[in-house]
């Protein structure tokens, strides 16, 4: 597990991760969060949708940021403070989705980075996109 301090971190700096999402793994958050749509967790429904198939959470796919900043980048010692997402693709059970983050912008006097949030499926098309903010450990 990285722990990178604001002192450590340089414009362009980047980190990703992998997953692909099972239908279980949907369930399970969907219990979790209580989201219970159906475009999710019922397969009758969900071929009856835009989609023909359910679709993963969005939020459970932008989890993937999270896991990045907490464990890599920044990593041991970081908050998230802020987070904008722009869902453009739909998640399907099996895709391989690939999460990527990229430093944006530092600000030291407050202690925050800015990062680029892009989320791609294995055809290398942006299923999410956003921005979000950290606050790095000040010493690493």
């Amino acid at each position: 597990m990285n722990s990178f301090s604001i002192k450590d971190i340089k414009i362009g700096d980047f980190a990703e991760t992998k997953k692909s999402f099972s239908e279980q793994e949907v369930l399970q958050y969907a219990k979790i969060s209580t989201d219970n749509n159906p475009a999710h967790v019922d397969k009758i429904y969900a071929e009856k949708t835009i989609f023909k198939k359910q679709i993963v959470h969005g939020m459970l796919v932008s989890s993937l940021f999270s896991a990045i900043f907490g464990v890599q980048l920044p990593g041991l010692g970081s908050i998230y403070t802020k987070q904008s997402l722009k869902f453009t693709k739909p998640v399907y059970f099996g895709d391989l989705v690939t999460a990527r983050v990229e430093v944006k912008d530092i600000n030291l006097e407050r202690n925050r980075v800015t990062f680029d949030c892009v989320a791609k499926n294995q055809n290398d098309e942006i299923v999410i996109i956003g921005e979000a903010e950290i606050m790095p450990p000040r010493e690493g």
